[in-house]
């Protein structure tokens, strides 16, 4: 779906989120949890994605993964909190092994700067 759009504005994000919300019942887990509260964000608002995004908070398997940090940082800027979002960009590049995305993130928070 949304590699099929020219652009995030222009994706079909309602019949995205339909689609997460029918694999959430199918086959549950925190990376179906984490694609959904972006998907929720980019229809009814950051904050309602990051409102989703907190019961992962306390998802043990979450725990020494960069994306929660990555996609919360995300809908932080998107909201508005440039600090908070600044914030969570840098932890996520810290516990991320893979190079690029270290890169990546630590730009993020840099141009937030």
């Amino acid at each position: 779906m949304h590699d099929e759009a020219p652009s995030a504005e222009a994706t079909d994000w309602p019949q995205i989120l339909a689609l997460y919300c029918v694999l959430e019942r199918l086959a549950p887990g925190p990376i179906v949890t984490l694609n959904k509260a972006v998907a929720l964000a980019m229809v009814d608002g950051p904050r309602a994605g990051l409102e989703l995004l907190a019961i992962l908070d306390g998802d043990e398997s979450m725990a020494h993964t960069h994306r929660v940090d990555a996609v919360r940082a995300h809908l932080l800027e998107l909201a508005g909190d440039v600090d908070a979002a600044r914030t969570c960009y840098r932890r996520a590049a810290r516990m991320t092994r893979s190079v690029p995305e270290q890169r990546y993130l630590a730009l993020r928070a840099a141009r937030l700067s």
